[in-house]
């Protein structure tokens, strides 16, 4: 991913609080964020909004992580409908889309950009 200079950094998360290979949850402000650490990808860490537009429901930090046409995705927990992490958007309901945010890795801090 690359760095914006005008995004501004804020500490989220401690890196050991994440769960490699996995997602982990995270609220900023009221919101809730999906926090997934990939560590053998090049971008590692990944941020998407942890609502199910279908369901309603905060479960996407539960999804089952995969690839689909060479794409990162996440699937929902509830109706398995897929997301690419890298932009939120879902792949069998294109008019479902997933806010993301740009995430790092700062020493021991997991940082989101706003």
């Amino acid at each position: 991913m690359s760095i914006h200079p005008s995004i501004t950094w804020q500490a989220l998360c401690q890196h050991g609080d994440l769960v490699a290979n996995s997602g982990v949850v995270a609220l900023l402000n009221d919101e809730q964020i999906a926090l997934f650490y990939l560590p053998e990808t090049e971008q590692q860490v990944f941020a998407i909004d942890n609502r199910d537009p279908k369901s309603e429901a905060n479960v996407i930090g539960r999804g089952l992580l995969g690839q689909l046409a060479g794409e990162l995705v996440i699937a929902s927990p509830l109706y398995k409908q897929h997301f690419r992490l890298s932009d939120g958007q879902c792949l069998e309901y294109p008019e479902q889309q997933l806010k993301v945010w740009p995430v790092r890795l700062n020493g021991s801090i997991v940082e989101i950009g706003l």
